[in-house]
């Protein structure tokens, strides 16, 4: 969460804990973040903090009401940026360099709740379906699985 929280002081953005947003996980207004303070984990604070960056570099206004068409594309926008940030397709690379052979590993390599992942994965799925490639490596991603094409 270090990193998230450097990024975050360099963009002018104070992150603050509290329990009094009820049962939102995470708030973003005015260059202040606010995450409950009732969030059980590290893993599950750091993916909320990098999805209120992603307001903060990609949302506008009040998008509480979540009915209007327009403030859930910039829900997704805010999501989607900090997949790219937390698990881009270069980092799940990175991560099968280093062994790890499921989304459960990946969430635990990462740092990041297996929910995230799964959700990332989604959204991936939508965006490069049915693979991504880079190089010598293919990611497919239902199910999750990095191949690497062999020198021949």
């Amino acid at each position: 969460m270090t990193g998230l929280l450097i990024e975050a002081e360099k963009a002018g953005i104070e992150v603050l804990e509290d329990a009094r947003i009820g049962r939102l996980k995470g708030l973003y207004i005015d260059n202040i973040i606010v995450l409950n303070s009732n969030l059980e984990t590290e893993k599950e604070k750091r993916c909320i903090l990098c999805e209120e960056l992603g307001h903060h570099f990609t949302s506008y206004g009040n998008i509480l009401d979540q009915t209007k068409i327009e403030n859930r594309k910039q829900e997704r926008r805010a999501r989607a940026w900090a997949y790219e940030k937390l698990i881009s397709p270069d980092t799940i690379i990175k991560a099968y360099e280093h062994g790890v052979q499921n989304r459960f590993e990946l969430a635990e390599f990462l740092n990041v709740t297996e929910e995230f992942v799964q959700d990332a994965i989604s959204y991936y799925k939508t965006k490069y379906w049915p693979y991504y490639r880079k190089g010598e490596y293919c990611i497919i991603f239902d199910p999750l699985n990095v191949i690497k094409k062999e020198a021949i």
